[in-house]
């Protein structure tokens, strides 16, 4: 009887260790899936970082290569005056790229109203871009320009009535007029010009202004 016993004892416990690492092998299983699952997950997201850093340095470098070439298109404006005088002005280009101007710049940013030529000059001063359209033009161009300035810091955008093309961007003493938001110059014309090499006042704040009525940002 004892050596019945014990022989059921042995063989429940051969059950038990069985069962037991079968449960073992499971929880292993179960433990590789989902860390191999994580593990997954993680070089996805390493690989998916990777390639938006590296399209961004490309996209960054072909940006700088065109930025240091030539714009076709560009005017150029040399020998501006430069003077702080009150009152108006009258500038020999429409919009102006500089000249005599208002002691007080015009804050960066987008306006959806036209601001004064002699603050803006004075921004140009600073380094902004003045990006000017005719009001004509619609508001899908007007939302494409918009998307262009993004979040640039010193970008001026605003309409300009009776401009004699429909967009102009200007920068001190530069001008580059095109017919569509579409026009990849544009985007290498901020590229390049943005407190560029002709900027007289590298440094000067593109805040702190006056902000005329009409800013949207």
């Amino acid at each position: 009887m004892n050596k019945k016993r014990s022989q059921e004892n042995q063989d429940r416990q051969a059950r038990l260790a069985a069962i037991q690492a079968e449960q073992r092998a499971g929880e292993r299983k179960r433990n590789a899936l989902i860390f191999g699952g994580i593990g997954a997950v993680i070089l996805a997201i390493i690989i998916a970082v990777t390639l938006v850093i590296v399209n961004q340095i490309q996209d960054n470098q072909r940006r700088d290569a065109a930025a240091s070439q030539e714009i076709e298109g560009v005017q150029e404006y040399p020998d501006v005056a430069f003077e702080h005088v009150d009152g108006p002005v009258e500038y020999e280009q429409s919009p102006p790229v500089g000249g005599n101007h208002n002691p007080i710049w015009t804050n960066c940013g987008v306006y959806t109203e036209a601001v004064p030529n002699e603050n803006s000059v004075h921004s140009m001063e600073h380094g902004a871009v003045w990006i000017t359209y005719n009001p004509d033009i619609g508001q899908e161009e007007i939302d494409k320009l918009t998307e262009l300035v993004g979040t640039r810091s010193y970008v001026l955008l605003s309409p300009y009535p009776d401009l004699d093309t429909p967009i102009a961007a200007s920068a001190w003493g530069l001008q580059l007029k095109v017919d569509s938001a579409d026009d990849a110059r544009l985007g290498t014309f901020l590229d390049k010009y943005i407190q560029g090499e002709q900027t007289r006042e590298p440094g000067a704040a593109c805040s702190g202004g006056t902000t005329p009525a009409g800013r949207a940002s």
